[in-house]
């Protein structure tokens, strides 16, 4: 009875010691303050105020993140001035990393696998009536009618502004396809020309547009729903495509008409991007970042939410905050990853 009585005592008093380590435990960064860095363009927001709020929860002090370019951000982080961002696209921003870049940083984790890829979209209905599998289909007398809103005889396909990256992508291959005098090219105020393309859409008229991903577009109009990606004829790259042409075809994108689909843009992976001395000075940062992972269509939702007029900061983060509500056991599964990962 004594010795029961003993280790029941000797237990009791391992329980109590360990009640401070495992208080500790809870907030391993606690005394680190970290600075983030933020993509110029806000549909990478609502990654980076998830991220924050995750370290936050970690213990680390964040601070508000700095809105950089690009190489600005790669060559900043590998000085140390900055320490990640979620906003890595690659194979995309290959090309913009400073030399010897992966002696000072790596790229951590996926937020969304094939996250970043661009393309052309056709109404559903039109693509199955018909039969519309890729941009050679609308050489088709048939299918250029369908699709000219404006009466010139060519189909309408809402397409970048002027000076915008994909603008000179989608003009080669109006060049390369030879499809000229058969496509007729909207450039002009993409949010405008989009809202006019929704509003033929719902009138029950062809649609044809390029888009991206992530964006709002994709969830007013939902690619396997209400809209199909298209191929391109064959994968024929510019000039600042050449050498990432395996990156042009991607499988397993929702309300592809095929399977792989060849998007004639390059597709990249959503990243963190992270300074190598931060992660090896805080394994639960790093494991954060390991198992951080969004799916696409809820960030397209937040993303329409912004469009919609909720932009500023304060509603990002309201967003973020509604996020977590809503999948807060995997944000716990999250959180105790990263908290294992710095005992």
């Amino acid at each position: 009875m004594y010795r029961i009585f003993k280790t029941f005592l000797i237990l009791a008093l391992a329980l109590l010691l360990a009640g401070p380590v495992l208080a500790a435990d809870d907030k391993p960064g606690k005394g680190v303050t970290v600075k983030p860095a933020r993509a110029t363009w806000n549909t990478g927001y609502f990654q980076e105020s998830l991220v924050r709020k995750g370290l936050e929860e970690l213990g680390y002090k964040v601070k508000k993140p700095k809105d950089l370019q690009n190489p600005i951000f790669y060559l900043t982080l590998t000085l140390g001035d900055v320490d990640y961002w979620t906003n890595g696209w690659f194979p995309m921003h290959d090309a913009q990393l400073p030399k010897n870049f992966y002696d000072k940083a790596e790229k951590v984790g996926y937020v969304v696998k094939a996250g970043g890829l661009g393309g052309y979209l056709v109404s559903k209905k039109h693509v199955e009536e018909f039969g519309i599998q890729s941009l050679d289909d609308f050489h088709r007398p048939e299918v250029k009618k369908a699709f000219d809103a404006n009466g010139d005889g060519k189909a309408d396909l809402t397409a970048c502004p002027a000076g915008w990256g994909c603008e000179s992508v989608i003009s080669h291959h109006m060049d390369v396809y030879d499809l000229d005098k058969d496509i007729n090219l909207i450039k002009a105020s993409y949010s405008a020309s989009m809202a006019e393309t929704l509003a033929r859409y719902n009138a029950g008229e062809p649609v044809f547009f390029y888009t991206w991903a992530p964006n709002w577009t994709i969830f007013k109009l939902q690619p396997g729903k209400d809209v199909m990606w298209i191929n391109v004829p064959e994968i024929i790259p510019s000039d600042a495509q050449k050498g990432k042409e395996q990156y042009m075809t991607a499988s397993g994108i929702e309300g592809a008409v095929s399977d792989p689909i060849k998007l004639g843009f390059v597709v990249s992976d959503i990243r963190i991007v992270a300074n190598k001395k931060f992660l090896a000075e805080n394994p639960a940062a790093k494991r954060f970042f390991e198992v951080f992972t969004l799916p696409l269509g809820d960030i397209n939702e937040q993303n329409t939410r912004m469009e919609n007029g909720e932009k500023s900061q304060k509603d990002i983060d309201r967003h973020a905050d509604e996020w977590i509500a809503k999948h807060r056991t995997q944000w716990n599964n999250w959180l105790s990853e990263a908290r294992k990962a710095a005992l």
